[in-house]
C-alpha cells in the first residue's frame, strides 16, 4: 500500500513543463528533512495502485507527477503501468536518493545537499537555490534541461544574478504560488 498525501488537477508550476495540466499524486514521506519542504507528511490515506490508477485516469489530463515527500520510495513499475495503459504520461519529481521505475517517460532529479545520488542522468536538474555550489550538480548529473529555483519564491533576485553570470542554467519560479493556485 501506498501513503497518499493527496491526488489533484493543477497546472506544473515549475521547471521545463511549467504551466501544462497534470494531475499531482503527492505521496507521503521522504528520507530527507529539507527545512523548505511544504508537504505535510502525517496526513495520508493508504492506496493501492490500483486505486491510484483509479483515481488518476478518471481525469482528462494526460500528464501525470509522482510528487512528494519522496515518490521513489514508494511508486513502482507496475503503477506506471497501470497510468500508461489509460493514455497517461508519467513523470516524477524525485531528491534522486533511490531507485525510479524505469517506465518513467519523464525524470525531474532536485538533489539536496548532503543527499547520496543514486541517479546520474535525467530530463531536468531542478535546484532549489540557497547559495549553495550548484555546478557540482551541473558537472555529475546528465540532463537536458538545468534550472534553479529561488527557494519558497524569496531568493528570486539572487538567482537571477548567479544565472546571468552562470547562462548554462535557466530560471524555475514557483509560478502556482504566484497566481494563488495549488
Amino acid at each position: 500500500m501506498n501513503k497518499i498525501n493527496e491526488i489533484f488537477v493543477s497546472l506544473q508550476g515549475e521547471g521545463f513543463h511549467t504551466g501544462r495540466a497534470s494531475v499531482f499524486v503527492r505521496f507521503a514521506g521522504c528520507n530527507l528533512k529539507c527545512p523548505f519542504c511544504d508537504t505535510k507528511h502525517q496526513d495520508f490515506k493508504e492506496m493501492s495502485d490500483e486505486e491510484i490508477a483509479e483515481a488518476v485516469c478518471k481525469h482528462t489530463t494526460e500528464w501525470v507527477v509522482l510528487t512528494g515527500g519522496e515518490p521513489s520510495l514508494q511508486a513502482t513499475e507496475h503503477l506506471v503501468d497501470l497510468l500508461h495503459q489509460c493514455g497517461k504520461q508519467v513523470a516524477i519529481e524525485t531528491n534522486g536518493t533511490h531507485k525510479l521505475p524505469q517506465n518513467l517517460d519523464w525524470v525531474t532529479l532536485s538533489p539536496k545537499e548532503d543527499s547520496l545520488l543514486k541517479l546520474s542522468k535525467a530530463n531536468e536538474v531542478k535546484v532549489v537555490f540557497l547559495g549553495q555550489d550548484v555546478e557540482r550538480w551541473k558537472e555529475s548529473i546528465q540532463a537536458s534541461h538545468y534550472f534553479l529555483q529561488p527557494c519558497s519564491c524569496k531568493n528570486t533576485q539572487e538567482v537571477v544574478d548567479y544565472i546571468l553570470k552562470h547562462p548554462h542554467w535557466r530560471l524555475s519560479l514557483q509560478t502556482h504560488k504566484y497566481i494563488g493556485i495549488e
